[in-house]
């Protein structure tokens, strides 16, 4: 396809003399849905960006792939397919190795303290900032899926040895994991996790509180495991930088102000969802159980080896892999100090 940069870069220029002298209008392409709460937060992305500039910009955002699909979108947003868009660092495992720290299996179950440490890091790192610009691209903001959990039927896990032997759906360096707990492992979308308990093709599916409720993964459920370990927070907002950096510095600015902001917005929405469906899954009669600390510490413990690999591939792309690490985990520590002494943003008085 044509880049829309073509079209729209003249424009972008002249109105870069001053803050929006003329509207503009950003093309966001989104693979996902309109529905749900990342949808809303996207959205009020879009409304941020427009009120930070006073009606100048707006964002007309193609939902469910309408421009590019979750596994072309990198490349798409580079290419000036879209202005900016969602992109899914999982999909894209060398060109977003930069990006998909905040989706390794550490002690990071909280939504708004993942989003927020990974935002500053993802805004904050001149080495992260130069992997994305060899890209053509520009990051703007950050979502989650939130804390892994897992659903079973005629299971329950309690402890980790209650793992071995179960069919799961798993993903990631989540899946992995339980793997090496001795888990056989059932290559299957989410979506089709529902199908998959009822009929006994798995015994546990890993997902998230909210996902639960909406696919009504309780009703073909009997336990709903609160594992306390991480998250997939590698998913996130990134701008063709050549259109980023037509626009004027103010509107630059707005773009990036909307994109902090947007991460206490679906903290916010996440938190409530999740709480939520929780109470759902114990009003249906299913067993919540919190996973021991002790038993999560060796989740953790068994995931540290893709922690490690992680590191080695960021060095060997010429990244400093354990100083990401620190810098992450000490934003994690921040963030988490701040939810506790000031309580979350949309909570304070």
């Amino acid at each position: 396809m044509k880049s829309l940069l073509a079209t729209t870069a003249a424009a972008l220029c002249l109105a870069a003399a001053t803050f929006a002298s003329a509207e503009t209008t950003l093309i966001l392409g989104e693979a996902g849905p309109n529905r749900g709460a990342r949808a809303a937060a996207l959205q009020s992305f879009a409304d941020d960006v427009t009120a930070r500039t006073n009606g100048e910009v707006k964002i007309d955002i193609q939902w469910g792939g309408a421009l590019f699909k979750a596994n072309a979108a990198a490349q798409s947003i580079a290419d000036g397919v879209a202005d900016l868009g969602t992109v899914i660092a999982v999909y894209f495992p060398q060109e977003m190795l930069s990006y998909s720290f905040a989706d390794l299996p550490m002690r990071n179950a909280d939504a708004w303290v993942g989003m927020r440490a990974t935002d500053e890091l993802m805004r904050t790192s001149d080495a992260i900032t130069a992997s994305l610009a060899d890209q053509n691209l520009v990051y703007l903001g950050t979502f989650t899926t939130s804390a892994v959990n897992i659903a079973c039927k005629d299971a329950a896990i309690r402890s980790v040895e209650d793992i071995s032997g179960l069919k799961i759906r798993g993903v990631g360096a989540y899946g992995d994991t339980f793997r090496d707990f001795g888990a056989n492992m059932v290559a299957m979308p989410i979506y089709d996790a529902y199908q998959g308990l009822d009929t006994g093709l798995l015994d546990c599916s890993q997902g998230y509180s909210y996902a639960v409720t909406a696919l009504k993964q309780q009703e073909v459920m009997t336990s709903y495991t609160l594992l306390n370990w991480g998250q997939v927070g590698a998913l996130g907002i990134f701008m063709n930088k050549d259109a980023h950096d037509a626009l004027d510095a103010e509107t630059q600015s707005a773009l990036s102000e909307a994109g902090i902001a947007m991460a206490d917005e679906l903290g916010e929405l996440i938190t409530a969802a999740n709480d939520a469906a929780v109470q759902t899954m114990q009003e249906a009669g299913i067993e919540v159980i919190d996973l021991p600390a002790e038993e999560r510490d060796k989740l953790v413990q068994k995931g540290q080896q893709y922690v490690d690999e992680w590191v080695e591939r960021a060095n060997a792309s010429g990244l400093d892999g354990v100083s990401l690490l620190e810098q992450y985990r000490a934003l994690l520590e921040k963030y988490a100090g701040e939810r506790d002494s000031q309580g979350y943003p949309w909570a304070r008085s």
